[in-house]
């Protein structure tokens, strides 16, 4: 796929980058239990923003209330300008959608799949074609043209539902867990294709996952969500400085050795037969590591992985801690 095809996706940005997605106090509930309960958030064009969080976090129902397919409880939504409740046909015409489960008709070979797609949306035979062809070259499955959807592997299929996304030139992608399942090398890859895609076209991407480093590579700004409530939004790295420190101490195998106490600017926390510390350069934690004399140990930079599992543990703490909804 030619950059001049990518860069048909969006137009040219302007110095203030608009709000795509915009949602205020946005709730969903099932019976008595809010699956998200009266978040805020945003979306600028051009970027590609995150909803990372556990499984049952409320990331998939924000994703399904955004692509029209969930009816919100209460709060408010807009997409494109345009609000869910009242103008979501407008709004499906706007976006690309990923689901997270694969739905390609498996009675269809790959170019037919995007052919028939292509018809949903009225697009001329002669455009589809084109358009399915510069997409087939754009995710490296022009050989796979003529290919049973069944003969595919589980990362081409993903590539084949981006690939579809985009047949009528969204403004914004929704993709819901886009690598679940898939192992590391093919999730690599997709990262890549979409780094691609969002660096030459412009194209919003909105993404929901519960892999930190997925996160991390492909997000300039992100939610932690969990149990339908946002613990904490900012880039990567603001989300590492405001959460934990610069470097981090990890110790496995730490057995009923007691936690170091904290001190000299150091935060530690105790997860999971490991022991971790916190401080803004290596040297801090130099010592306390000589006191793990025999342990597996290491000092590395702080990641997201350690924003996350905080957050997720003190929401839960403070959960455990408050009176039963």
């Amino acid at each position: 796929m030619t950059n001049t095809a990518l860069e048909s996706l969006h137009p040219v940005l302007n110095s203030k980058p608009p709000v795509v997605v915009q949602a205020r106090a946005l709730t969903k509930v099932y019976g008595r239990q809010p699956a998200v309960d009266a978040i805020d958030f945003s979306v600028s064009r051009g970027e590609t923003f995150g909803l990372l969080g556990p499984n049952g976090a409320g990331k998939s129902t924000t994703m399904r209330m955004i692509a029209c397919r969930t009816p919100l409880t209460s709060g408010e939504l807009f997409v494109e300008g345009r609000d869910v409740r009242t103008q979501a046909r407008e709004i499906r015409s706007l976006i690309g959608v990923v689901p997270q489960e694969n739905n390609l008709d498996p009675d269809l070979n790959v170019l037919r799949n995007l052919i028939v797609y292509a018809s949903y949306y009225r697009i001329p035979k002669t455009r589809a074609a084109q358009r399915a062809a510069e997409l087939l070259d754009f995710i490296g499955l022009s050989e796979r043209a003529d290919a049973k959807i069944d003969h595919l592997s589980g990362g081409m299929k993903r590539r084949l539902m981006i690939a579809r996304s985009l047949l009528h030139e969204p403004r914004l992608l929704v993709l819901d867990e886009p690598t679940t399942g898939l192992d590391p090398q093919v999730r690599q890859e997709i990262w890549q294709k979409l780094e691609e895609l969002r660096r030459v076209s412009g194209v919003t991407i909105l993404l929901s996952t519960h892999y930190m480093e997925e996160a991390e590579k492909l997000c300039e700004r992100l939610v932690v969500i969990d149990h339908g409530k946002i613990l904490a939004t900012g880039t990567p790295r603001e989300l590492v400085s405001a959460q934990v420190s610069r470097f981090a101490l990890e110790v496995r195998d730490v057995g009923d050795l007691p936690l170091r106490a904290a001190r000299n600017g150091v935060s530690a926390v105790t997860r999971s037969n490991a022991h971790f510390y916190f401080a803004a350069d290596a040297e801090t934690l130099t010592p306390i590591m000589k006191e793990y004399e025999g342990r597996r140990r290491m000092i590395r930079l702080s990641n997201l992985e350690d924003v996350f599992l905080q957050l997720v543990s003190d929401n839960d703490e403070t959960r455990a801690g408050s009176p039963s909804q």
